[in-house]
């Protein structure tokens, strides 16, 4: 065996080290997770919509993250997947507008690869006067503009229908949208899908499990009280940005022991009411109702003497 072979091997594995982690903590960081069966138990809820779904959201992965490194974030950040998520959704979008066609797949990796400046330009807005003072994540909202330029940018290239579209009513409907709220985060319509990335929480800390059950719940129960009813509450596409604001703030953001518990619920159901008013707005919201509710909850915890953020 010659000596370049042998030389080239820690190379390799710290290639193989830094991008698989990155792939694979990119997707769990969609929930706020650093956690490799946990990502790997997302990636596998992808296949349950279709094989070509989770290919796409490892192309928006890698990329956004390869773009982030390329802009200059740090090692520890792109293996940690920070620089991941937003393009694994940009991936999962490209197919729930584009579907599996050869188009969607360098969709994918260019709108991944636009991840990288979108989150620089956030970023920036939130570290300069005036926003500096708020503290504000960026979070999902670079996915969110990029996948919206995708999915105005290309009307001829659609193949799915909008998303939004209601499914008919079951007996079961409620207990089903529990399971699809969590599903529809990253953009899957599926019972078990919802059930892979509930398992997924739970591995990676009961608290995030519980969190998604609870901001699972009230999204569906406000659904009802809100009367958008039992069959625009089965896909999940009410409830799926609770699920994301009640890990917000019962797990990642707010200090304390039963206060973060009861801004989850507070904060879930805020964004079913955000939800609803976005529904008025032509095409997808994505995530932006767990977004805003996400911004105005944190600015409240900063207002509210005894609270403490966590971040």
């Amino acid at each position: 065996m010659s000596s370049t072979a042998i030389n080239t091997r820690p190379f390799l594995a710290r290639m193989w080290t830094l991008w698989g982690s990155a792939l694979i903590h990119g997707i769990s960081q969609i929930f706020f997770q650093i956690n490799g069966f946990t990502g790997l138990l997302i990636l596998a809820a992808f296949f349950t919509e279709d094989w070509r779904m989770p290919i796409l959201v490892v192309l928006g992965s890698l990329a956004s993250s390869a773009g982030g490194r390329l802009l200059g974030e740090s090692t520890a950040r792109v293996h940690n997947g920070f620089q991941g998520f937003c393009g694994a959704l940009v991936g999962a979008a490209t197919f729930a507008a584009l579907g599996g066609q050869a188009a969607s797949f360098p969709i994918a990796v260019v709108g991944g690869l636009l991840c990288a400046p979108v989150t620089w330009c956030v970023q920036w807005l939130f570290t300069h006067k005036p926003l500096a003072p708020l503290r504000l994540p960026p979070t999902t909202a670079p996915f969110c503009i990029v996948a919206t330029v995708i999915l105005v940018s290309t009307p001829w290239l659609h193949v799915h229908e909008p998303l939004g579209l209601a499914a008919e009513s079951r007996p079961s409907a409620f207990f089903e949208s529990l399971l699809t709220n969590i599903s529809q985060v990253v953009l899957v319509d599926s019972v078990w899908g919802g059930a892979l990335i509930l398992l997924a929480l739970f591995v990676a800390n009961w608290k995030v499990g519980v969190a998604a059950l609870i901001g699972s719940t009230v999204g569906s129960v406000a659904a009802i009280v809100l009367n958008l009813g039992l069959e625009r509450t089965v896909n999940g596409l009410t409830g799926y940005s609770g699920v994301l604001t009640a890990i917000a703030f019962a797990v990642v953001f707010v200090r304390g022991t039963w206060t973060p518990w009861l801004l989850a619920a507070w904060g879930a159901t805020v964004t079913a009411f955000a939800t609803l008013l976005m529904e008025q707005v032509v095409g997808p919201t994505y995530t932006w109702p767990y977004i805003l509710s996400t911004w105005a909850g944190l600015v409240f915890v900063d207002l509210v003497p005894g609270l403490r953020r966590a971040l």
